[in-house]
């Protein structure tokens, strides 16, 4: 690989050179992606792939909506499985155990909204998205998306790094199943838990801080923004938390940054605990019990953290892990081009 095609510093693990810590991820996501494109026909590889650089490389969205990319509708058994080996790529297996359940949640709405009269969409667990973006294993930088309702997956790689696995959204409705043989199924119940804790043991001057509104907005704030608007001055520090709160918070970054493979979140996470939780901030709005609509932001530096859940009366969770300056690989990305200016 040419050097000047080498990011020189991964700006999440601050780890240099070859023998990367994600060499092996990196691998992975290119035999992966190549096997699937390889057993595609000429009007599938159409659909399924884009330029690296194209713009619709930093679209997203997590409304069931019309995408481009390859549906698994359009794909044969055996691909089917390829494309779903891709996605595993990237996940640990608990959260790969999430998206696919997030996909079969589909059969579980979609009958509830024909009893409730509330049908919208039609709910399809064969319209989620594959794409790959550039040339899989390459010396240029390259990526992969996984998109439909309630999934964002986009990661980007280049060489022996993943230099990007943000936007990653998860949502679920309905966020508590609440009759059939799914009755009690919480797939994001975790994030949602830990989040509630951590608002319960807040004491009245805590509360005051944190508690921006008494009522939550109807979706995440960020909604799908390229780049993530930050209100930096709202909320409670996190050198403001008690030793046991701190470890709550803790706890709920970890919930998001190991949905990722292990050697991706290992960076990050060493990262964080690195530079401390002082300068975090947690956001709340809403109930602080599940009740009623409740909403909550955590975010220190370019690390951000949202969970909203409001829709359908406070049944129906979205969720993102956003980076701030390197959502789909933009800081790497403009460092380089800069580079490339000065050769």
């Amino acid at each position: 690989m040419a050097s000047h095609h080498e990011p020189e510093q991964d700006h999440n693990d601050h780890s240099h050179g070859h023998g990367h810590p994600h060499s092996h991820v990196a691998a992975q996501m290119a035999e992966a992606s190549k096997n699937w494109l390889a057993s595609l026909n000429p009007e599938q590889q159409a659909k399924g792939t884009f330029h690296y650089l194209d713009g619709e490389r930093m679209f997203w969205y997590y409304p069931p909506m019309n995408r481009h990319g390859l549906p698994l509708r359009d794909m044969t058994a055996p691909q089917r499985d390829l494309a779903l080996a891709i996605m595993a790529t990237g996940l640990t297996p608990q959260s790969y155990q999430q998206a696919t359940s997030i996909i079969e949640h589909e059969l579980i709405l979609g009958p509830l909204e024909v009893e409730e009269n509330t049908v919208t969409y039609v709910r399809d667990p064969q319209l989620y998205y594959w794409t790959v973006f550039g040339e899989p294993g390459a010396s240029e930088p390259w990526g992969w998306r996984v998109e439909g309702h309630h999934v964002s997956l986009h990661f980007s790689v280049w060489g022996d790094q993943v230099i990007a696995m943000t936007p990653f959204f998860f949502g679920v409705n309905p966020a508590e199943v609440r009759q059939g043989d799914k009755k009690g199924l919480r797939v994001l119940g975790q994030r949602e838990d830990l989040g509630l804790e951590l608002a319960a043991s807040l004491d009245a001057g805590q509360r005051s801080k944190a508690i921006i509104h008494d009522r939550a907005p109807w979706d995440i704030i960020s909604y799908n923004s390229t780049k993530m608007p930050i209100h930096v001055e709202e909320g409670l520090l996190g050198s403001q938390l008690s030793g046991t709160q701190k470890e709550i918070l803790m706890s709920l970054i970890a919930e998001y940054a190991n949905q990722v493979h292990p050697d991706l979140a290992q960076g990050k996470l060493a990262a964080i605990a690195k530079q401390g939780l002082d300068d975090f901030r947690l956001v709340w709005a809403g109930a602080t019990d599940r009740s009623r609509d409740h909403y909550y932001r955590i975010h220190g530096g370019d690390f951000v953290i949202e969970f909203d859940n409001t829709q359908n009366s406070a049944n129906h969770i979205h969720s993102v892990w956003r980076d701030v300056q390197n959502d789909f690989a933009q800081d790497v990305l403009a460092e380089h081009r800069l580079l490339y200016h000065v050769l």
